[in-house]
Protein backbone atom coordinates (compact mmCIF):
# COMPACT_ATOMS: atom_id res chain seq x y z
CA UNK A 1 0.00 0.00 0.00
CA UNK A 2 1.48 3.39 -0.83
CA UNK A 3 -0.25 6.91 -0.25
CA UNK A 4 -2.90 7.56 -2.91
CA UNK A 5 -4.25 10.99 -2.22
CA UNK A 6 -3.23 13.50 -4.67
CA UNK A 7 -0.87 15.21 -1.45
CA UNK A 8 0.85 18.53 -2.04
CA UNK A 9 4.30 17.30 -0.02
CA UNK A 10 4.81 19.49 2.73
CA UNK A 11 8.16 18.46 5.01
CA UNK A 12 8.40 19.26 8.33
CA UNK A 13 10.84 22.35 8.76
CA UNK A 14 11.23 25.48 11.13
CA UNK A 15 13.83 28.15 10.85
CA UNK A 16 15.88 28.41 13.48
CA UNK A 17 14.44 31.53 15.51
CA UNK A 18 10.98 33.57 16.14
CA UNK A 19 8.73 30.01 16.19
CA UNK A 20 8.08 30.44 12.48
CA UNK A 21 8.02 27.83 9.42
CA UNK A 22 9.92 27.73 6.67
CA UNK A 23 8.41 27.62 2.91
CA UNK A 24 8.56 23.94 2.52
CA UNK A 25 8.99 22.09 -0.79
CA UNK A 26 7.82 23.18 -3.58
CA UNK A 27 4.11 21.55 -4.32
CA UNK A 28 4.60 17.96 -5.94
CA UNK A 29 2.24 15.42 -6.28
CA UNK A 30 2.84 11.79 -6.89
CA UNK A 31 3.76 10.97 -10.62
CA UNK A 32 4.70 14.28 -11.03
CA UNK A 33 8.19 14.56 -8.81
CA UNK A 34 11.59 16.04 -10.40
CA UNK A 35 14.32 14.05 -10.63
CA UNK A 36 15.69 12.95 -7.34
CA UNK A 37 19.35 14.58 -6.54
CA UNK A 38 22.65 13.63 -4.25
CA UNK A 39 22.29 10.21 -2.77
CA UNK A 40 25.00 8.62 -0.53
CA UNK A 41 25.89 5.03 -0.89
CA UNK A 42 22.85 2.70 -0.94
CA UNK A 43 23.14 -0.83 0.45
CA UNK A 44 20.78 -3.69 -0.56
CA UNK A 45 18.82 -4.80 2.70
CA UNK A 46 17.01 -8.09 2.47
CA UNK A 47 13.28 -7.22 4.13
CA UNK A 48 11.73 -8.84 6.93
CA UNK A 49 8.11 -10.38 6.77
CA UNK A 50 5.31 -7.47 6.20
CA UNK A 51 3.05 -7.12 9.43
CA UNK A 52 -0.52 -6.15 10.30
CA UNK A 53 -1.89 -2.89 10.46
CA UNK A 54 -0.60 -0.85 13.70
CA UNK A 55 -0.04 2.73 14.11
CA UNK A 56 3.39 3.93 14.96
CA UNK A 57 3.74 5.28 18.64
CA UNK A 58 7.33 5.26 19.36
CA UNK A 59 10.60 6.10 17.77
CA UNK A 60 14.11 5.23 18.28
CA UNK A 61 17.33 6.12 16.01
CA UNK A 62 19.54 5.28 19.07
CA UNK A 63 22.94 6.53 16.70
CA UNK A 64 21.50 10.18 16.63
CA UNK A 65 19.60 10.34 19.95
CA UNK A 66 16.30 9.87 18.94
CA UNK A 67 13.39 8.24 21.46
CA UNK A 68 9.89 10.13 20.70
CA UNK A 69 6.52 9.51 21.13
CA UNK A 70 4.87 9.66 17.21
CA UNK A 71 1.80 11.05 16.55
CA UNK A 72 -0.52 10.91 13.35
CA UNK A 73 -0.84 13.68 10.54
CA UNK A 74 -3.59 13.82 7.94
CA UNK A 75 -3.85 17.01 5.37
CA UNK A 76 -4.19 20.27 5.35
CA UNK A 77 -6.90 21.80 3.52
CA UNK A 78 -4.58 23.20 0.31
CA UNK A 79 -3.79 19.13 0.17
CA UNK A 80 -0.47 19.33 1.64
CA UNK A 81 0.67 16.96 4.51
CA UNK A 82 0.32 18.40 8.26
CA UNK A 83 3.53 19.04 10.34
CA UNK A 84 3.99 18.52 13.92
CA UNK A 85 3.68 21.06 15.97
CA UNK A 86 6.61 24.04 16.21
CA UNK A 87 6.62 23.68 20.35
CA UNK A 88 9.27 22.05 22.56
CA UNK A 89 9.97 18.78 22.80
CA UNK A 90 7.28 18.87 19.19
CA UNK A 91 7.43 14.53 18.10
CA UNK A 92 7.80 13.16 15.30
CA UNK A 93 4.78 12.61 12.90
CA UNK A 94 3.14 9.67 10.85
CA UNK A 95 1.45 10.73 7.86
CA UNK A 96 -1.87 8.69 8.25
CA UNK A 97 -2.20 8.13 4.66
CA UNK A 98 0.99 6.26 4.07
CA UNK A 99 1.14 2.26 5.33
CA UNK A 100 1.73 1.53 8.77
CA UNK A 101 5.56 1.16 9.81
CA UNK A 102 5.74 -2.82 8.94
CA UNK A 103 3.37 -2.92 5.95
CA UNK A 104 4.12 -3.26 2.58
CA UNK A 105 4.94 0.05 1.35
CA UNK A 106 6.21 3.13 2.34
CA UNK A 107 5.61 4.45 5.86
CA UNK A 108 5.85 8.35 6.38
CA UNK A 109 7.41 10.23 8.95
CA UNK A 110 8.40 13.68 9.60
CA UNK A 111 9.85 15.63 12.28
CA UNK A 112 11.51 19.15 12.65
CA UNK A 113 15.12 20.17 12.67
CA UNK A 114 14.48 23.37 14.59
CA UNK A 115 11.60 24.46 16.12
CA UNK A 116 11.70 28.05 16.11
CA UNK A 117 12.77 29.77 19.35
CA UNK A 118 12.52 26.08 21.43
CA UNK A 119 16.03 25.17 19.43
CA UNK A 120 16.39 22.08 18.09
CA UNK A 121 14.14 19.48 16.91
CA UNK A 122 14.06 16.11 16.77
CA UNK A 123 15.40 15.42 13.27
CA UNK A 124 17.71 17.67 14.01
CA UNK A 125 20.59 14.96 13.11
CA UNK A 126 19.19 13.18 10.64
CA UNK A 127 21.11 14.07 7.82
CA UNK A 128 24.14 12.41 10.00
CA UNK A 129 22.74 8.84 9.22
CA UNK A 130 24.24 6.46 7.19
CA UNK A 131 23.00 2.96 5.40
CA UNK A 132 22.96 0.23 7.78
CA UNK A 133 22.25 2.68 10.78
CA UNK A 134 18.90 1.17 12.16
CA UNK A 135 15.62 2.54 13.33
CA UNK A 136 13.02 0.83 15.66
CA UNK A 137 9.39 2.13 15.47
CA UNK A 138 7.00 0.57 18.49
CA UNK A 139 3.72 0.31 17.69
CA UNK A 140 -0.14 0.44 18.88
CA UNK A 141 -0.30 -3.54 18.82
CA UNK A 142 2.93 -3.77 21.25
CA UNK A 143 5.03 -4.87 18.25
CA UNK A 144 8.41 -3.25 16.94
CA UNK A 145 9.35 -2.47 13.62
CA UNK A 146 13.33 -2.64 13.39
CA UNK A 147 14.53 -1.08 9.82
CA UNK A 148 18.07 -0.67 8.22
CA UNK A 149 18.76 1.98 6.52
CA UNK A 150 19.01 1.87 2.82
CA UNK A 151 20.31 5.60 1.77
CA UNK A 152 20.58 8.74 2.65
CA UNK A 153 19.73 11.43 0.23
CA UNK A 154 20.13 15.20 0.41
CA UNK A 155 17.88 17.06 -2.30
CA UNK A 156 16.73 20.50 -3.55
CA UNK A 157 13.26 20.97 -1.90
CA UNK A 158 12.02 22.25 -5.82
CA UNK A 159 13.45 18.56 -6.89
CA UNK A 160 11.86 16.05 -4.24
CA UNK A 161 11.49 12.89 -5.39
CA UNK A 162 7.63 12.66 -4.72
CA UNK A 163 7.68 8.83 -6.69
CA UNK A 164 10.39 7.44 -4.91
CA UNK A 165 9.17 8.84 -1.15
CA UNK A 166 5.14 8.08 -1.58
CA UNK A 167 5.08 5.26 -4.38
CA UNK A 168 4.35 1.89 -4.38
CA UNK A 169 7.10 -0.50 -3.43
CA UNK A 170 7.16 -3.84 -2.99
CA UNK A 171 8.32 -4.58 0.35
CA UNK A 172 8.14 -2.84 3.80
CA UNK A 173 9.37 0.25 4.28
CA UNK A 174 10.05 3.70 5.83
CA UNK A 175 10.71 7.31 5.28
CA UNK A 176 11.93 9.69 7.23
CA UNK A 177 11.68 13.65 6.59
CA UNK A 178 13.24 16.67 7.72
CA UNK A 179 14.67 19.59 6.09
CA UNK A 180 19.00 20.57 5.25
CA UNK A 181 21.25 22.28 4.17
CA UNK A 182 22.14 26.09 5.25
CA UNK A 183 19.75 28.00 6.69
CA UNK A 184 18.47 31.15 4.92
CA UNK A 185 19.27 34.41 7.11
CA UNK A 186 15.97 36.55 7.34
CA UNK A 187 13.67 33.38 8.03
CA UNK A 188 13.88 32.16 4.52
CA UNK A 189 13.93 28.54 6.41
CA UNK A 190 16.03 25.71 5.09
CA UNK A 191 16.97 25.27 0.56
CA UNK A 192 16.72 21.11 0.98
CA UNK A 193 15.59 18.11 2.22
CA UNK A 194 16.75 15.24 4.11
CA UNK A 195 15.21 11.88 2.94
CA UNK A 196 16.16 8.78 4.81
CA UNK A 197 14.85 5.41 3.24
CA UNK A 198 15.11 2.28 5.00
CA UNK A 199 13.44 -0.98 4.67
CA UNK A 200 12.31 -3.80 7.20
CA UNK A 201 14.30 -6.23 8.57
CA UNK A 202 12.82 -7.42 11.89
CA UNK A 203 9.45 -7.91 13.44
CA UNK A 204 7.45 -10.40 15.84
Amino acid sequence: MAATAAVAVLTACTGATGGKGDDGPAPTRPGTSAASAAPTTTTATPSARAMARSAPERLRIPGIGVDTAVMSLGLAADGAVRVPPIEAHAPAGWYDGSPTPGQIGPSVLLGHVTVGEYGDGVFRHLDRMRPGDRVTVTRADGSDAVFAVDKVQIVAKPRFPTDAVYGNVDHPALRLITCGGTRISDGGGYPDNVIVYASLVGGP
